[in-house]
């Protein structure tokens, strides 16, 4: 097997060459980023401090891409759930965000200035995923030329968008658009994306920007849809401090993303922005992934008797909230306590 798969490689190289392409880094390769003909992508959100000078020196930086706008858009009404707020406070939020704002579109003209390729994200949090987008595209104002990101950090519905409601989220950008973004993510929630794609067909076929602190990718690619990464996220601050960094970055500290693309700068410019669905594939033999283990499923109750003036569906009787649930057959046990993601085992998700 290992001389079949190493005989189709080659083949792949060979077809690249002949067809004009630049070199393109593969999934096996140990340390792209030491490689001088692979791009690279800086990103940041509006706490990082950079010196633009000195990050335009580095002529490997190809481009960047700025965090945009993050869940749903900020209430400075002082009422409603925000009534117990002052309006000094909310005076306070409403600089934050047009001054945020302000810095995003700064760092926009100086970057395209520079000549680097830019791009925007959504960091996908709950709520109604149609006015996330909305959000995002009013924020961000993405050019034609501009790549945009939907930034989903793992699966769990209550702290980060679901990926049903993200189905809708980059639906609605496609929709206003006419591209579709790319999908930012890391290790496990890839996986589990690429293994259920039939369930988010979409999700599973987006460009993927994937992020883990690993000096190679070796076994992870092919992935459901994903034959490569577009940018792999390598180095952060998880993995990057003064006495040791995979690659450091003119004019940023140590909490700088720093990003390598499967290609060169020209051919990833031939394709930043293009807004397109991979291919997609047959689904692989089902995959055990998790399994929740809850209580047994207990009677329902007696039917209520009908309340005049209610309408039909509410005088349903209501399931107790006891049941048994078998989620997409994980192994994943009330008893077991979720992983919190730090510096020492990100490189892990």
């Amino acid at each position: 097997m290992k001389q079949q798969h190493g005989r189709a490689i080659l083949r792949i190289l060979l077809l690249a060459i002949s067809a004009g392409l630049s070199h393109y880094a593969t999934a096996s390769d140990t340390l792209p980023w030491k490689k001088t003909d692979n791009a690279l992508v800086v990103d940041g959100y509006e706490l990082n401090t950079i010196d633009w000078e000195a990050l335009t020196s580095d002529k490997r930086i190809a481009g960047f891409i700025s965090k945009a706008s993050d869940g749903l858009p900020e209430s400075f009404s002082c009422t409603g759930d925000y009534a117990g707020d002052t309006v000094g406070h909310c005076k306070t939020m409403w600089r934050k965000y047009a001054v945020s704002r302000e810095l995003f579109q700064t760092r926009r003209l100086v970057a395209r200035a520079a000549g680097l390729l830019w791009g925007a994200y959504h960091l996908g949090r709950p709520g109604n995923p149609v006015d996330q987008a909305n959000h995002f595209l009013d924020y961000a104002t993405p050019k034609a030329d501009e790549m945009m990101i939907l930034d989903l950090e793992g699966i769990d519905p209550k702290k980060f968008m679901s990926l049903e409601d993200a189905q809708i989220f980059v639906g609605h950008i496609k929709a206003r658009t006419g591209r579709y973004p790319v999908l930012y993510t890391n290790h496990e929630t890839a996986r589990y994306i690429a293994a259920y794609r039939n369930d988010y067909p979409v999700l599973a076929r987006l460009p993927i920007w994937y992020a883990r602190y690993k000096p190679d990718v070796k076994g992870v690619f092919p992935m459901g849809n994903w034959d490569n990464y577009l940018l792999w996220q390598f180095s952060a601050g998880a993995n990057c401090s003064k006495r040791r960094c995979p690659y450091r970055v003119p004019g940023t500290l140590t909490d700088i993303d720093v990003n390598v693309a499967a290609m060169n700068k020209a051919d990833l410019a031939k394709i930043w922005a293009q807004g397109n669905l991979l291919p997609a594939r047959e689904p692989d033999p089902p995959l055990v992934l998790a399994k929740i283990e809850m209580e047994p499923l207990q009677p329902l109750p007696p039917p209520v008797a009908a309340t005049p003036g209610l309408p039909p569906i509410a005088q349903l009787p209501v399931a107790p909230a006891s049941v048994t649930v078998a989620a997409r057959d994980a192994i994943v046990t009330s008893s077991v306590p979720p992983r919190e993601i730090n510096a020492l085992n990100y490189q892990d998700f």
